[in-house]
Formats: C-alpha cells, structure tokens, sequence
C-alpha cells in the first residue's frame, strides 16, 4: 500500500491542512486584503497586501471549503469581496498589484485571479462566475498573444506600454489557471491554450536545454539565458534554472495528459517524468545539505543556495501524481523522502511552514520575510488527498 492510501496518513494530511488555513485566518486585513505573518503569527510592518497572494488565498480557501475545514469560508469570503473590491481596477479594468501603490500590471498577477475565481466557482461561491467573466475578458483583450500562443508579461497601469520581454513564469501560472479556468467552464479552448504554452517552454525550451527550463525571453521568444545574473535572489526572476519550477510545470503537464478536452499527446508524460528526475534525482543536496536549491546555472551548478520550501511542496505533489499515474515505486519513495523532509526541516511544532531556510537550515528570510503564503505548503496536504 502506497502513503497516498495509508488511513493514518491520510488524516495526518487532512490535520496539516487545518493547521495552515488556521493560521491564514490570523492574516485577513479588515480593510482587505491579507497581511503579511511572521511566524508568531503576527502581521509584518511595512507589508501591504499584493493581488497575487489575495488571489491565492482564494484558491486554498476553496480547497479547504471542499474539505469541511472550519474558517475556510471566512477566509474565501474575505478573498473573493477583497478580489472584487480592494483590488479592482474601476478605472482601467483588470486589478490592481498593490492597491494604492502605482505599479505596473503583471499577467503573473492577473492569471491568478482566473485560479481563484476557477476554484471559487467549484465550491459554488456567488461571486465567482461574474469574477470569472472578468478574467476571460482580460486574458482575451489584453494578455494572449494569438500569434505566438503566449502569454505576454506586463503592461502600465492604463494598458499601455507592452513589456519587452516574455517570461516562463507567468506563462507556467498561465497554464495553470488555463486548466482550472477550463475544468470550471467545460470550454476546451482553455486547455488547448495551456497546452500550447506547455509545448513551447517544455517540449521544446526545456527539452532543449537537457531538462533546465530557460526562464527569460525576448518578446519574440529568444533565450536570454544571463537574464539577471547580477539577481540570483530575486523572487520572481532570478537567473539561471529553477528546480521548482520544473516540478510545478510537471505536474500541470500530467493535469493536461488527463484532460478530456484536448488530446493527451506521448510527450506530456515523458516530459513530467523528465523534469522529474532533472529536478529531484539530479539535483538533490547539490551542495552537501539536504534539499532543493532555489537555483542553478546551465551546468546544474547552484547558483543560489536557500531553501525554499515551495520547491519540496511541489515535488510533494508531483510525486503523488506520477504515483496515482504510474505505480513506479521510485516516485513513492520521492513522496516520502519529501514528506520526511518537510517535517523535519519546514513544518514547525504548531503544523505551520516555515518558508525559507538560511545555510544552517534554521528559518530563514533572504527572498520571502515571513510567511505570507499558504499556497504551496496547502497544495503539498490538499494535492496528495485528491490525488
């Protein structure tokens, strides 16, 4: 019997799912939005609440109201009037990054609200469908590229001022809201979009690149694989390879390999597999301590050397899915040494994550201060129970 159908585990993982949107109930801001929590719980000064983080708290609290978890509706309920209110853009449209801060609007931000409000409609929140609506109108006037079946990446405020540059990870969450959005919606174009950013960055980027997904593009989609050297800790756009990735587009790939609104091409499973191994088999304690790195360079030489613990919870969840699809006893013993990871290593003694860990493996803060995001680690516990 694999973990996956073990009673015990399975009740570990649903108290583990309790344990973290417990916690998230502390980070709901009255005046909208979600603080940013330290790790006793309290809000970080200096931290206004950031769309992204607002629209993933959707998509976890929908995960916890599927599960009959107590304060997940609360906590969807604050995200989705947050999503409809604080972070609305009634001037331009779309949403708003920062809300009161003049920023630039991301695709990486605005995809993630066609997530939330994806998994909102699942649990039948009533707002939802009008959210999503909103989102399939933005994506279709303003951020797909017909010509080269992509995602572009940012705009000024008012929509001016197209970006110069294409990046994997907006186009990686693209492919993931493209998949709920479609799941939500019975609408196949969805899915065949996320499957043809799919076979740009991985059938052919990452292929031909052994396996190390480039991340930085030109608008016209070519390399630029020095993009940001000087950056190696930036959160979004460090330079080089980023082994969580890999995972995280793994899995949407066998997502797309069971869908039954598109064709499941050959590929989709050999390419999770591949990124797979890339990513755990090769690059496993790289330098000596256990672990993922956050990135390497194209040799597979760690570049930056913190821990993160998104990248365990996605390959958490991708070794449960490849053993749900294969049987291989290799990608058992992946999810177990990943979990035996975690709990060691992230999961505190409350059952709260600690996001980042420093060269000791003591709690850490050089990339993400705090813990301002349940997302990854409520995906490791809900992801395996679904699976």
């Amino acid at each position: 019997m694999t973990w996956l159908d073990t009673p015990t585990h399975r009740e570990w993982l649903g108290r583990g799912l309790t344990d973290v949107l417990t916690f998230a109930l502390r980070s709901i801001r009255p005046e909208g939005g979600f603080h940013h929590l330290g790790a006793d719980g309290s809000p970080l000064p200096g931290r206004r609440p950031l769309l992204f983080l607002t629209a993933r708290m959707a998509y976890s609290a929908s995960a916890g109201v599927r599960h009959s978890i107590p304060g997940s509706g609360e906590l969807l309920d604050h995200a989705m009037a947050s999503l409809t209110g604080l972070h609305a853009d009634t001037v331009n449209g779309g949403w708003l990054t920062e809300p009161g801060v003049e920023t630039r609007k991301s695709t990486y931000d605005h995809v993630h609200v066609g997530l939330a409000a994806s998994a909102a409609l699942g649990v039948g929140h009533p707002s939802a469908a009008t959210l999503l609506e909103q989102v399939v109108d933005v994506v279709d006037t303003r951020l797909w590229d017909p010509a080269t079946e992509t995602l572009q990446e940012s705009f000024a405020a008012d929509w001016s001022d197209p970006e110069d540059y294409r990046g994997a990870n907006a186009n990686m969450h693209g492919t993931e809201a493209f998949l709920a959005m479609g799941t939500a919606t019975g609408d196949a174009v969805w899915h065949r979009r996320a499957l043809a950013m799919a076979e740009r960055l991985i059938d052919r980027s990452a292929r031909e690149n052994g396996w190390l997904l480039p991340e930085h593009y030109t608008a016209g989609w070519e390399v630029l694989p020095e993009y940001n050297r000087d950056e190696p800790m930036h959160p979004f756009r460090p330079y080089g390879a980023t082994f969580g990735h890999s995972l995280e587009w793994a899995r949407f790939l066998l997502q797309l390999e069971a869908s039954p609104l598109v064709g499941s091409p050959a590929w989709l499973l050999e390419a999770a597999e591949a990124l797979g191994r890339r990513a755990l088999d090769g690059g496993w304690a790289l330098d000596g301590r256990p672990g993922l790195v956050y990135t390497v360079d194209w040799d597979g030489r760690p570049v930056a050397d913190v821990r993160l613990h998104w990248p365990v919870c996605e390959g958490i969840q991708l070794s449960a899915s490849l053993v749900r699809r294969t049987g291989d006893e290799h990608w058992e013993s992946w999810y177990r040494r990943l979990w035996d990871h975690a709990a060691r290593y992230f999961v505190d003694e409350r059952g709260t994550w600690r996001n980042e860990l420093d060269e000791t493996m003591a709690e850490g803060g050089q990339i993400w201060p705090g813990r301002p995001d349940v997302y990854h680690c409520g995906g490791a516990l809900a992801g395996p129970l679904e699976a």
